[in-house]
């Protein structure tokens, strides 16, 4: 099992028996089969973005809480370095920045879009805002009945507790940074699930 699968399995686990849910209920929660959670919480399978993102909202955690935690009061980071998480095909590369903290109620990510690509996200937790920086290229956000289009050095700010996509309709490479803030409501409850993991 690499690494990323480890995490995740074990952390998957952990927040489920903490919350004190059985494999049916966080199935009801997450919108994921039964099998499929089983098999994640095993190690034999690794989730895309798109489950990631459901199990996070299900269970109310920011979706880093699922990746690798800080190890230190300090970080940097190398990130090409890394091996990314896959999404739409392989159209879609996301890397970790900086994973979810309490302590700033935000997660950081880089993630890049080839020529193409569309990513639908369900709508995260209430009150959940990203924040998005465009490197390079440009990049459509759908929001409801609404498109915005952002394009290289512009940033854009949204509200995340709806269904939204991202698509990049060029023929260039889109890379972006992407912020996720969770209001302290909803960070209180990861905080305590993350102290009661001990990590």
């Amino acid at each position: 099992m690499n690494e990323i699968k480890q995490i995740i399995a074990e952390r998957m686990k952990s927040i489920r028996q903490n919350k004190n849910l059985s494999l049916d209920q966080a199935a009801e929660l997450t919108e994921i089969s039964k099998a499929m959670l089983s098999q994640i919480e095993r190690g034999q399978s690794i989730p895309t973005i798109t489950t990631l993102w459901k199990i996070s909202a299900g269970y109310k955690v920011p979706i880093t809480y699922f990746l690798e935690e800080e190890k230190r009061d300090y970080t940097l980071m190398d990130f090409m370095g890394s091996k990314p998480v896959y999404a739409e095909n392989r159209k879609m590369r996301l890397h970790q920045l900086f994973p979810y903290n309490p302590a700033q109620n935000i997660e950081m990510l880089y993630i890049e879009f080839e020529s193409g690509c569309i990513h639908h996200s369900e709508k995260h937790m209430n009150g959940v805002e990203e924040y998005i920086f465009v490197l390079a290229g440009s990049l459509l956000l759908s929001l409801g009945q609404e498109v915005v289009s952002v394009s290289e050095k512009q940033a854009f700010r949204f509200r995340a507790d709806l269904p939204h996509s991202y698509s990049n309709s060029s023929e260039i490479l889109c890379k972006i940074i992407n912020i996720i803030y969770y209001p302290p409501a909803i960070t209180d409850v990861s905080h305590e699930l993350k102290l009661g993991e001990n990590i």
